[in-house]
């Protein structure tokens, strides 16, 4: 049985000077509220359970200052570790890539963008003066969540949108999975990717 009912839905805040979003499932009910701290030395992220604020459900921080092989640390209001997503910043400039590891740092699962030519003409047509305002329109990424064995589990779509601020989440497996560390480490991704299309 699945934690959530998918499809999931990440959407964007566009009135807010921080990188907040909501996640809703199929019903519309919100399952988490992702606000990214600004200004700070090092990435990181609040997980409430809603926008209220109210209830911290996870912390998400990276252990650099600098972007090269960053890895996020996903924890719960204990301490407790959930797992940890790295992302390949090298292997980034052709296709996005982002590795996840368990609580023992065994690299067990990978979220990666489905189609490189996609980002490739996204980085294309921005810089196109005005035209590349609508890019966000006409590129949109996927990625596939899959595992180490290949099976790919779960598959996120960006949405056509001005701003760049809608993604749906897709599970794609019938397999009992760690359903929430790898909602959280795909909504940890959006918020490294969303700049994108």
């Amino acid at each position: 049985m699945s934690l959530y009912n998918y499809p999931l839905h990440f959407k964007f805040k566009i009135t807010t000077f921080s990188n907040d979003f909501e996640a809703t499932d199929a019903l519309g009910n919100t399952i988490f509220y992702v606000r990214e701290k600004i200004l700070t030395w090092r990435d990181q992220m609040k997980v409430y359970s809603d926008s209220s604020k109210s209830e911290l459900l996870y912390e998400i921080k990276s252990n650099k200052l600098i972007d090269f092989q960053q890895t996020f640390t996903i924890t719960n209001p204990q301490g407790n570790i959930i797992g940890k997503v790295r992302r390949k910043s090298i292997h980034s400039l052709w296709k996005s890539t982002f590795k996840l590891m368990d609580t023992y740092d065994n690299h067990d699962h990978t979220i990666q963008e489905k189609n490189a030519f996609v980002k490739l003409w996204d980085g294309i047509f921005g810089e196109i003066p005005i035209i590349g305002m609508l890019s966000g329109y006409v590129f949109n990424p996927s990625y596939i969540l899959s595992a180490n064995e290949g099976e790919e589990l779960f598959e996120l779509n960006k949405e056509p949108s001005f701003f760049g601020r809608k993604f749906t989440v897709h599970k794609i497996t019938e397999k009992e999975v760690n359903e929430e560390r790898m909602v959280l480490s795909l909504a940890l991704m959006v918020l490294n990717e969303r700049s994108r299309g």
